[in-house]
């Protein structure tokens, strides 16, 4: 009894295909579509600093122009807060030497009036 052997061989189309892969849907979108994103926003970005720099500029060269055109009207002001404290200072001085025979109020104590300057302060009283 003798048997001729049989062997096993693939169909003649071939084996079905094993499906191994997870085909899942794509989710979100691609790359180039998120670099494109990035991109226009840092681009608006950039633009909204830009313009920021440029009001703030402007803000900062009308601020100095003040400031340039307020400085007459500050030394004006100046001046004369500085004449009332200096009559008031000749008129206390007055009161309080006037019992020293000579005393002139108001004159420098300094026999050098080229150096001295006369002080530059603001005496508050003290209240009881």
């Amino acid at each position: 009894m003798s048997q001729r052997g049989f062997q096993d061989l693939p169909p003649a189309e071939g084996f079905p295909e094993i499906k191994y892969r997870r085909l899942l849907p794509q989710r979100g979108p691609s790359g180039l579509v998120l670099l494109a994103g990035v991109t226009a926003i840092s681009a608006y970005g950039f633009y909204r600093v830009f313009e920021g720099n440029v009001e703030r500029r402007e803000l900062k060269r009308e601020k100095l122009w003040s400031r340039i055109h307020l400085i007459p009207l500050l030394t004006a002001e100046s001046d004369r807060d500085l004449y009332r404290r200096t009559e008031a200072a000749k008129a206390r001085e007055s009161e309080i030497m006037k019992d020293v025979e000579g005393w002139k109020a108001g004159e420098s104590v300094y026999n050098n009036t080229q150096v001295y300057t006369p002080p530059n302060f603001v005496v508050v009283p003290e209240e009881n």
